[in-house]
């Protein structure tokens, strides 16, 4: 029986696991260092602020999995050696694969910084952070001020589940505005307001220096780099972005970038191994994606298309239109299609913006200033129904179209009433006075 391995049991190797099981009878074997059953990592958040427990996170029962004849594997893998087809653990132990899937998913970005690694450092990434976060700051006892280092979703998860320990935050956000790298200039400036109203000392234009040990080491302190200015602190969250973890395959022969290279099929340059998820690199871009894709609903979908490729229907991944969704703090965020910040958007991307009164509900809709044709739409604390707009974007509609039918995407076509006014007149003096 062939012997299906998967290195990694987040959201994409579970679901290549699952779908595998479906359409095979295949040996499957999932190996991971991080947990024993398979959890919702977006869910840890949610745990640490009270809304649920661990147990909570996972989506399947624990006798789902050999009911399933789905084999689990508690090993941390050191070695991949793709002649012999064997892995290595560091328990000293080995397992033989027929088939090989990585999916061993991101790691918190640390980039030299002096101290990044004393007690009461962490990012916030995989079940032994959140594990960690009750050990440094369970309490504004324990914890009397956190810094946050990096100001991109993580970070102001972070931010969020700090505040509602009532543990004092200062967030440092290299960019001079945050997360102005992806968001327009509007909509980054209403987060920085919002931020700085939940009372999180936001630093923007700010970088780390160095990270100061008490003499037990243990973080006691931060040092900013523009002004020299100490800040103590009793915790340091590292969320400067994640980067694929991917140093087992250090003396392997699959070929590395920044994560596993793979074609269109997720297939790497080693014959049967194949990698998916966070870890994966494109040899070229898909679209106007980047390489690496670090979201959730991509890892599931390579899940699912490499699990055809390896039951023998060969499938090309095909992630169609892009799409992704957040939360700052109370103000929930959906993005489709291309809508770009100020770094990196095309010279034939316009925008139009409304902001609403209450400075927590805006949407921002690209078009192509030429044609008019609908690129993408961001929307902030309105949510709207991601099919709709896939439809729009596959159909190509314009601007003018989009703009005109807004209700027939919102949730709630009642409480969108309140804001159809506004965002038409908006339109309209945009457009008037362009």
């Amino acid at each position: 029986m062939e012997h299906i391995v998967i290195i990694g049991n987040g959201i994409s190797g579970v679901t290549a696991a699952r779908h595998i099981r479906k359409l095979s009878d295949k040996r499957i074997t999932i190996v991971s260092a991080e947990s024993d059953y398979f959890f919702s990592r977006t869910a840890l958040m949610y745990v640490y602020m009270g809304h649920m427990k661990f147990e909570h996170t996972q989506p399947y029962e624990n006798w789902f999995w050999k009911q399933n004849s789905i084999d689990l594997l508690n090993r941390y893998v050191t070695k991949v050696e793709s002649n012999t087809k064997t892995l290595h653990f560091s328990e000293g132990d080995s397992l033989k694969y027929d088939k090989l899937i990585i999916a061993t998913g991101s790691k918190p970005n640390k980039f030299g910084w002096p101290g990044q690694d004393l007690e009461g450092v962490q990012g916030l990434y995989h079940k032994q952070d959140l594990e960690n976060l009750e050990v440094y700051a369970p309490n504004n006892r324990i914890c009397k001020r956190a810094v946050i280092v990096g100001g991109g979703l993580i970070g102001i998860e972070l931010a969020e589940m700090l505040h509602t320990r009532n543990i004092p935050v200062t967030f440092l956000v290299r960019e001079s505005s945050f997360w102005n790298g992806v968001l327009p200039e509007g909509e980054s400036q209403m987060i920085n307001r919002h931020i700085k109203n939940h009372h999180i000392d936001l630093r923007l234009s700010s970088n780390l220096k160095e990270i100061i040990s008490d003499d037990k080491g243990k973080v006691k302190a931060v040092v900013i780099k523009e002004t020299g200015e100490t800040i103590d602190c009793d915790f340091v969250g590292l969320t400067a972005g994640v980067s694929p973890n991917i140093d087992f395959l250090n003396e392997s022969d699959v070929e590395t970038g920044r994560g596993v290279k793979v074609n269109r099929f997720l297939e790497t340059n080693t014959k049967d191994v194949y990698a998916i998820g966070d870890c994966a690199e494109q040899h070229e871009p898909i679209g106007n994606r980047r390489p690496i894709e670090a979201v959730w609903y991509t890892g599931r979908m390579m899940g699912e298309t490499v699990a055809q490729t390896i039951c023998g229907n060969r499938t090309e991944y095909r992630p169609g239109h892009w799409f992704n969704s957040a939360k700052f703090f109370e103000i929930e965020y959906q993005t489709y299609g291309w809508v770009h910040g100020k770094k990196g958007r095309p010279e034939q991307e316009e925008h139009f913006h409304w902001i609403h009164e209450d400075d927590t509900k805006c949407i921002t809709i690209a078009y192509d200033k030429d044609t008019y044709e609908f690129l993408g739409i961001n929307t902030f604390g309105i949510r709207m129904r991601h099919e709709v707009f896939d439809t729009w974007l596959t159909e190509k509609r314009d601007l003018n179209f989009v703009v005109s039918n807004l209700s027939l995407v919102n949730f709630d076509p009642e409480f969108y009433k309140k804001y159809e006014r506004s965002i038409i007149a908006e339109f309209q003096n945009q457009l008037t006075t362009a």
